[in-house]
């Protein structure tokens, strides 16, 4: 039989292949790419990780016992009281010193430009202890300290073995230590600023100093933040020098009584140890939010809180438990 003129003969449907999938593709289950060295490398570092734990929990040597019994003496909290102050203090004025040396090194001004230099290479070269121990002996080279006109006569004099205690040439020790390294760390967020940032400002007739506070200096903050936490870490660890200037910060407290107790000094320094952690765990958490406070209007959005991530990480695990079981 003929077909109509521009009739078409639609040709017989093609049965489905044997190895074609029943199911809609979106229903189809996705199987992730097999990693046999990810696993094997994830399980050798959780046999030395569960290693490591088996043997701080059950070797002797240790002393956990000791431990507990050192751990929140008074002697000790005394130490940490002065190690947090020392460290308080001196990542204070390191900071507000490093801000003044980056701004001089920033500057016109030849002068200072050459004194900032020679100050941020002068204290970055001499090791922390050397400058600690020739505070302590200060008052050999200069007995007496005075205020008046220069190269003329002075207003008034006062004895420096007086007035440097063991506090003050520890504080004023770290902090110009801090204040060099903190000035390299303030000078590089400063420069990271646009500086198209610099030319919006000027061109607004804004002065200088409300430019630096308002403007370059908050953006700089972003830069500078996680740098100069890094540095706060390290100046928390330092404080351990100041007992060499016989103030008993917390590795001081520990070693003083290492000497009464002697075999107790591996308790001593596993305490030591915890506190340190503890203390750069929670400068390491004030940085995480400081920093998410100026990622603020630089980036779309802000990144997560570790509580924000445990949410999400037990709401994609129920999803993945839920689509096993539907599967």
């Amino acid at each position: 039989m003929s077909e109509p003129p521009g009739a078409t003969i639609a040709a017989p449907e093609a049965p489905p292949a044997a190895d074609e999938p029943s199911k809609p593709l979106a229903a189809q289950r996705v199987l992730p790419l097999r990693r046999p060295g990810r696993w094997i490398a994830t399980a050798v570092v959780l046999v030395l990780v569960v290693q490591f734990a088996h043997g701080l929990a059950t070797n002797p040597f240790y002393q956990w016992d000791r431990f507990g019994y050192w751990f929140l003496r008074p002697t000790i909290l005394d130490g940490l009281v002065i190690t947090l102050e020392v460290a308080a203090y001196s990542a204070v004025l390191g900071l507000l010193g490093g801000i003044l040396l980056a701004l001089a090194r920033l500057s016109r001004s030849p002068v200072l430009r050459a004194v900032s230099w020679t100050y941020v290479w002068a204290l970055r070269s001499i090791p922390l202890i050397v400058v600690l121990l020739f505070l302590y002996n200060f008052s050999a080279l200069y007995k007496t300290l005075s205020i008046g006109v220069p190269f003329g006569p002075a207003f008034f004099s006062f004895d420096e073995s007086k007035l440097a205690t063991d506090m003050v040439v520890a504080v004023i020790g770290l902090s110009l230590n801090e204040a060099a390294y903190a000035a390299e760390v303030v000078r590089g967020g400063i420069l990271s600023v646009d500086q198209g940032q610099h030319e919006a400002a000027a061109a607004l007739g804004l002065p200088k100093g409300y430019q630096f506070r308002k403007i370059v200096f908050p953006q700089a903050l972003r830069s500078i933040t996680p740098n100069y936490v890094n540095q706060l870490i390290g100046l928390i660890k330092s404080t351990s020098l100041v007992f060499y200037v016989s103030l008993l910060d917390l590795f001081g407290s520990a070693q003083s009584m290492g000497s009464t107790y002697p075999g107790d000094i591996v308790p001593l320094l596993l305490v030591v140890t915890v506190w340190y952690l503890i203390l750069t765990s929670v400068v390491s958490v004030i940085q995480f939010y400081v920093e998410r406070y100026y990622a603020r209007g630089a980036t779309r959005t802000l990144p997560p809180t570790p509580l924000q991530k445990l949410r999400t990480g037990l709401t994609d695990l129920r999803a993945r438990i839920r689509r096993e079981a539907a599967v």
